[in-house]
């Protein structure tokens, strides 16, 4: 498996011993693309240090990008589902660990991705060294539909998640319908999963910033990135519990 890795410019030049909180990014059906490139860097330029898998290394020679179009889609999708599930789950384990084995790496762990990798970060939030997770439009989590044989656990084990997670989703997804996300919400309430509902009006895939076939929109786009960020700041960097542990008083 390949990692591609992101760091902040400080810990080659100025602060090379510093430590920083480390997060496991994971991509979408095309692999590692300029918009996941650049959301790492993103991500990594905040003050992180970022680990991202190529999910189909066992399919494809090292450094395999999908192409934005019928056929990339395609392949990605059959991919998606030719895969075994403890497979996509080692790849989490083992960027968790190249995380948290880093020279510059507090051990304190989050994980995003999108579509795909929307999932893949829900499933590895069940690891209990993620603190907090952010999932954009996670896809087959409402229809259980992830890896080979197409029945995946990841709704049930969502009790298994102990840090906060944050689902962020597009109100005209068609990728997970009303339906899908009324059931992935009620699930994450009666397991107890101390959880953010993040639900704009925007469509599938609205972060991409290339090829996104006129869904990207930059404004929603912003907003989100400004969760993401104040989730990891406060669960990573600062240390503090979730919004769970402290619910406060009631004052109107």
């Amino acid at each position: 498996m390949r990692l591609h890795v992101f760091v902040p410019t400080v810990t080659v030049t100025t602060h090379k011993n510093v430590k920083l909180s480390g997060v496991a990014v994971f991509t979408e059906i095309y692999q590692v693309t300029g918009p996941v490139e650049r959301f790492c860097r993103q991500i990594a330029g905040n003050g992180f240090i970022v680990a991202c898998p190529e999910s189909y290394h066992e399919f494809e020679p090292l450094g395999t990008v999908l192409k934005y179009d019928e056929a990339g889609t395609d392949l990605g999708n059959r991919y998606k589902i030719e895969k075994e599930l403890k497979a996509y789950d080692e790849d989490a384990t083992l960027t968790l660990d190249y995380l948290a084995n880093h020279p510059n790496c507090n051990g304190r762990l989050g994980a995003t991705g999108m579509c795909l990798g929307g999932h893949l970060a829900f499933r590895c939030a069940f690891d209990p060294r993620v603190l907090a997770s952010v999932c954009y439009f996670a896809t087959d989590i409402h229809s259980a539909t992830l890896g080979k044989g197409k029945k995946d656990d990841s709704l049930v084990r969502s009790k298994e998640i102990k840090g906060e997670t944050i689902m962020i989703f597009g109100k005209f997804d068609n990728h997970v319908p009303v339906a899908g996300r009324q059931l992935i919400y009620k699930t994450l309430l009666e397991n107890g999963v101390d959880f953010g509902w993040v639900e704009l009006p925007a469509q599938h895939a609205f972060i991409r910033d290339e090829l996104s076939k006129g869904r990207y929109d930059p404004p929603l786009t912003k907003i989100c990135f400004e969760v993401l960020l104040e989730t990891f700041q406060r669960r990573l960097v600062l240390g503090l519990g979730g919004t769970a542990d402290d619910k406060g008083p009631l004052v109107c």
